[in-house]
């Protein structure tokens, strides 16, 4: 049985550093652990929050139920063939290092996404994606553990609905399942993904018969630590906002209005609206509020250099998107998760 700790301070375990307190907190590192906490819960009627990382996530207040996080470990090879390599990864294990086990292994997908902080098991909760490269394109399948019945339940691509920044576990599954293993098609070959604009312009100088994955994954986290802050410096969420997906009618309002305007076409006619460009030309970019922050230099950062309640980093948000959509007539949606 695994140890369930009482008023448990869960600071370090957020990297907004939020010094919210937890009813109870317990560690676990496999299913039967899992499994265990979960009816350990379920008979205490308490609510739950499972945390990997933390980083995409605001505690609003204290928690009152059971936090429990996931610290799982171990890579499989679980199928190959002369082009691709199925990896079978737990929950647990800490993205990054995992991008940079896959290079050393000479197996190649993950480069553009290096430098994105948490836990595999989150990343496809929200799908994560940077520099023109999305977990979806790389994904296989999970393993999910259900949380009314301890079972364990598969799912394909198909079945998680990605979609931007999105997935069913964010909707119609949210609550439901904890996400325990998940399993990569990784390329032997690289197959490099230069679209993204920052990411050419930090890699021009390379001749193009030079580039490999390695330099793509140093490319990202060059263009990565330039702009967004540690969170082991300065606290923060990473994105806190996505970008907002317009029509081509509303994408022509704002073309006229501003000229200036960043935004991506889409191969569905529609386009993906720089939320950094309208933060910041809603005057938001550097400003602090009661003391919470926006970046200096990336304006979708929102930074708690004070450590503060996570309620003081919403109000922030709030007055942002308020400010968006009264300039522009464009709504930000928020990326992290809220709770309770």
């Amino acid at each position: 049985m695994p140890l369930f700790l009482p008023h448990f301070n869960l600071q370090k375990h957020n990297t907004l550093a939020v010094p919210a307190v937890a009813d109870w907190f317990v560690s676990i590192t496999n299913d039967t652990e899992l499994r265990e906490a979960l009816a350990w819960a379920g008979e205490r009627s308490l609510p739950l929050l499972v945390l990997g990382g933390g980083s995409n996530l605001v505690l609003r207040d204290d928690f009152h139920g059971l936090v429990i996080h996931i610290r799982s470990q171990g890579k499989i090879l679980a199928a190959e063939n002369e082009q691709y390599v199925w990896l079978q990864v737990a929950a647990g294990e800490n993205w990054h290092q995992l991008v940079e086990y896959t290079l050393a292994e000479g197996l190649f997908g993950l480069e553009n996404l290096s430098l994105i902080p948490g836990s595999v098991g989150a990343a496809p909760i929200q799908n994560i994606g940077a520099y023109g490269v999305e977990l979806c394109d790389v994904f296989a399948e999970l393993s999910a553990m259900e949380i009314a019945s301890g079972l364990s339940v598969t799912f394909t691509a198909e079945s998680c609905h990605f979609g931007y920044r999105d997935s069913i576990f964010k909707n119609a599954l949210n609550g439901k399942y904890i996400i325990t293993q998940v399993t990569l098609k990784l390329s032997r070959e690289p197959r490099l993904v230069l679209d993204y604009p920052a990411l050419r312009e930090e890699l021009k100088a390379i001749p193009m018969d030079q580039l490999t994955p390695e330099k793509v994954s140093e490319a990202v986290i060059a263009i990565r630590r330039s702009k967004l802050p540690d969170p082991a410096n300065m606290p923060n969420a990473g994105s806190f906002f996505k970008n907002p997906i317009v029509d081509g009618p509303e994408y022509q309002r704002l073309i006229a209005a501003y000229p200036d305007l960043v935004a991506y076409p889409q191969a569905d006619g529609h386009f993906k609206l720089a939320a950094a460009w309208l933060i910041d030309r809603a005057g938001w970019r550097g400003r602090q509020l009661a003391g919470a922050a926006v970046h200096e230099y990336q304006a979708l950062v929102l930074t708690n250099p004070q450590r503060l309640p996570g309620s003081a980093v919403l109000a922030l948000a709030g007055h942002i998107v308020q400010s968006v959509e009264e300039q522009f007539g464009v709504t930000l949606e928020m990326e992290p998760r809220i709770y309770p």
